[in-house]
């Protein structure tokens, strides 16, 4: 996979996407991330990417031409067209099943916007789709977009130390992820679940499927209209129902 990302302040992503798990899965050559500074493609001698909006308004409007022309490039270094992501608090709100799609693209193109928004001809002409983090307005696209890139990137085979590992956390079934616990088995008179350490699999088990379903009740009951769940999750959740009153 290969991610392109057009924004204005490429050393933002430089200090966080190079750190860490995605940067050592960069290191391995596992997927390759490209960052293009907006400014670099823009025909104004002052490499302005901005202007005034039609019919008056506060603030600025990102330009056409400098993005159409970053994409074209694109095109051209890869020999296809990229699907084509704009962060928009106007998208679909981005989740873990949209992480899961994205991974399965072979190159990706994510479009940063700033000021106000972004020349409505872009979205029409070139976006395949809008994407949002949250009902909420950032000062730019990047935040979000690192959201995503993060997502995406560690769903891709050998980028986790273990593939499975993703399998068991929040929202990959449409639950919220069971408590977890470390050493030591006390502190500050604080014990960890007695079950944890009993070397009990199959208890272990039971107790984390209950607790995922339980702490999704509590915190995001939201999800369980589209979780995966057997028949027995069914009446584990009634249980918790009842305890919950």
């Amino acid at each position: 996979m290969r991610i392109d990302i057009l924004t204005l302040f490429p050393e933002m992503f430089e200090a966080v996407l190079k750190e860490s798990i995605i940067g050592r899965a960069v290191e391995k050559q596992l997927f390759e991330l490209k960052f293009h500074n907006i400014r670099d493609y823009s025909d104004n001698k002052h490499k302005k990417v901005d202007d005034y909006p039609y019919g008056g308004g506060l603030g600025m409007i990102m330009q056409c031409q400098p993005i159409f022309d970053a994409v074209e490039a694109i095109k051209a270094e890869i020999g296809e067209k990229p699907h084509i992501v704009l962060m928009s608090p106007q998208g679909r709100t981005f989740d873990q099943s949209k992480a899961e799609e994205l991974s399965c693209y072979k190159n990706i193109t994510i479009i940063c916007g700033h000021y106000e928004g972004i020349d409505e001809r872009v979205t029409e002409a070139l976006v395949d789709e809008e994407i949002s983090i949250g009902d909420f307005v950032l000062t730019g696209g990047e935040i979000a977009a690192m959201a995503v890139v993060d997502a995406t990137c560690r769903l891709i085979p050998g980028v986790l130390k273990e593939d499975a590992s993703y399998t068991v956390e929040s929202f990959n079934e449409g639950l919220l992820e069971y408590p977890q616990y470390t050493r030591p088995p006390e502190f500050k008179g604080m014990p960890v679940p007695e079950v944890l350490l009993s070397g009990h699999h199959d208890n272990i088990e039971k107790w984390r499927r209950y607790q995922a379903l339980k702490r999704t009740y509590e915190r995001r009951p939201d999800l369980l209209d589209h979780a995966e769940m057997s028949k027995e999750d069914l009446k584990v959740l009634d249980k918790i129902k009842e305890e919950c009153k």
